[in-house]
């Protein structure tokens, strides 16, 4: 039982510098506004300062997603740590827009290296038979701490002093005491080999996983899509629409979405990963007629209401494509398969997001949103579309027996 206690508790503490890392890539959400007043850029400049962040996890995950199976967790954990380290302090030291750009890269590099290997650390930490509860802990500060990044900056930038610099300070913080206590935990790979031995994984897909990955990865790529949204431009149409200038208000209606997707996560062991897709899906729809009805009437509990049920459609989304791509994969390909999926799902953080940027100038925020929410609902109908008809195909394949 004691033995147990301190297994949970460094399992805990897994989870926690899990957490301090997913946040720091969230952090200059509500603050976006107030660095175009300092250095005068564009909403499009916004958004590519935004997506730059997705390029670097996405070199990341290609080139080093299956480095810590081979050097250990904690020296790829330690890296991720280091490189939130150096993007917090590329923001405290920004003159001007060269700063955040590589900021927004560091910290890139940082959920990166984080994204699988923290997830394999914290379930590798609880105790034997503690799996499904681990894999909680991980959802819960993989999202969670995407949630507190915009939540603590937009309430320091709000309500404390030095708002472009206490923030990353803070953070800067608790990546040390992070660091810290990522040396005092245990390493759970046994049988390490030298970083030269490792290849880089090419994303892989397999014949049988291509029935199921089409929809799953549209799904992902769709959900994702709506977080670079969220986080990259709602602080400006909240201000610009609204007239809503509170940075923690701001901060808050971003958090709520990620809180969202891990209630939606956490619903899928409830609901069965079949229908948490489709359902995913039809959230994913509702969360964006919501969005569109907040740009047309300009009403901030649409807003409020698009985060919560986007964020669930999200969670519920993406934990069943993640379900349903790694069972339909070959053991030997799997993690080059969810790799596949990853990379999906962060194009959709970046190439979306940079779209709406660009039209915001001819058409207005409002109008980009439009367009990007009908060019998303149109994707996202159609993998429901497919979805609904493969689980209506399967009792009748059954009762032929095919």
């Amino acid at each position: 039982m004691i033995r147990d206690r301190r297994t949970w508790r460094a399992c805990s503490l897994g989870g926690a510098v899990f957490a301090v890392c997913m946040a720091g890539t969230t952090l200059p959400t509500p603050l976006y506004g107030l660095y175009q007043d300092k250095f005068g850029f564009s909403e499009l400049t916004v958004t590519v300062v935004y997506a730059v962040y997705a390029f670097g996890v996405i070199g990341v995950l290609l080139l080093t997603g299956n480095v810590s199976d081979a050097v250990g967790r904690r020296p790829v954990l330690l890296a991720g740590l280091g490189c939130a380290a150096a993007s917090a302090i590329c923001f405290l030291s920004a003159t001007g827009l060269g700063w955040l750009y590589a900021g927004r890269l560091l910290s890139g590099f940082a959920a990166g290296l984080f994204t699988g290997a923290a997830t394999a650390y914290v379930i590798e930490l609880a105790p034997p038979g503690g799996g499904r509860r681990a894999t909680f802990v991980a959802t819960a500060a993989n999202m969670g701490g995407l949630g507190c990044g915009p939540l603590l900056a937009g309430v320091l930038a709000q309500y404390a002093a030095w708002p472009l610099y206490l923030p990353f300070a803070v953070h800067l913080t608790l990546v040390a005491a992070s660091a810290a206590v990522l040396l005092w935990l245990p390493e759970t790979v046994s049988e390490r080999r030298p970083l030269r031995t490792v290849r880089p994984q090419r994303p892989g897909l397999p014949a049988p996983v291509r029935p199921v990955f089409g929809p799953a990865a549209t799904a992902s790529f769709v959900g994702f899509s709506l977080f670079g949204v969220f986080t990259s431009v709602s602080p400006a149409f909240l201000a610009e629409s609204l007239d809503v200038h509170n940075h923690a208000l701001s901060g808050l209606v971003v958090a709520l979405a990620f809180f969202a997707s891990t209630a939606g996560q956490l619903a899928v062991g409830r609901v069965g990963t079949e229908r948490s897709l489709p359902l995913g899906c039809a959230a994913l729809f509702a969360g964006l007629a919501l969005l569109a009805g907040a740009l047309r009437w300009d009403l901030l509990a649409l807003v409020v209401l698009s985060a919560v049920v986007g964020g669930a459609g999200q969670g519920l989304s993406f934990r069943a494509a993640m379900s349903a791509v790694a069972e339909a994969s070959p053991p030997d390909q799997r993690a080059s398969v969810i790799s596949t999926l990853f990379v999906v799902a962060y194009a959709g953080i970046s190439v979306p997001v940079i779209g709406v940027g660009v039209l915001t100038g001819p058409i207005g925020l409002e109008g980009a949103g439009l367009v990007f929410i009908a060019c998303m609902a149109a994707l996202v109908t159609t993998a429901a579309g497919y979805l609904l008809r493969r689980l209506r195909a399967q009792p009748e394949e059954a009762a032929t027996g095919r």
